[in-house]
């Protein structure tokens, strides 16, 4: 696989939006996803800017602990469900990548590491819920690969805030990311 260096600008970019669409329908549902709600307005601008720029924005959700493949029936349930008005918000466009994925990772069992590679992306942009979990373990894998790591703080939450300033530390000081404000990244 290939390796970058942490000193250059990468000259691709990717926007990864990590479980932004749910059912909410788990333990702790409802809290997580009044955070998502919080940020969802602010990644909706940000996922603008991004396909103005035509940097290439990839969704990667969970399953729900279902295998299943239908990517629009998955959209069309948050649309109507609990979720509807993140949905309704960061629904994906068509020229958009989706991808589901079975634990917290975005890496782990789908083909999201062919995708970077075959669009050439070596600086991945995170987002998305939950930034102590899923956010925090994407990056880690996107670290052992050699990708360069930015994480929009504004555009990532978890349930509980002290959750997510644990996993700015370890994003920052362990794993090398940069954190930045939506609005003060360089596209």
């Amino acid at each position: 696989m290939r390796t970058t260096k942490r000193t250059r600008r990468s000259s691709r970019t990717a926007l990864l939006i990590l479980d932004m669409l749910s059912e909410f329908d788990f333990p702790d549902g409802d809290v997580l996803r009044k955070a998502a709600a919080r940020i969802a307005p602010t990644l909706a601008r940000l996922r603008t800017r991004c396909r103005a720029r035509s940097i290439p924005v990839i969704y990667v959700n969970d399953t729900a602990h279902r295998w299943e493949s239908d990517q629009r029936a998955f959209v069309e349930r948050c649309l109507e469900g609990k979720g509807a008005a993140i949905a309704a918000q960061l629904q994906p466009a068509p020229d958009d990548y989706f991808m589901f994925k079975p634990r917290h990772s975005a890496f782990y069992a789908t083909p999201l590491a062919e995708l970077l590679y075959m669009l050439k992306v070596e600086h991945l942009v995170l987002s998305g819920v939950s930034s102590h979990q899923c956010v925090l373990l994407t990056a880690s894998d996107a670290h052992v690969r050699g990708l360069d790591i930015t994480v929009a703080t504004d555009c990532i939450a978890a349930g509980k805030a002290r959750d997510t300033h644990h996993a700015t530390y370890i994003l920052e000081h362990g794993l090398q990311s940069r954190l930045r404000r939506s609005m003060h990244l360089r596209l």
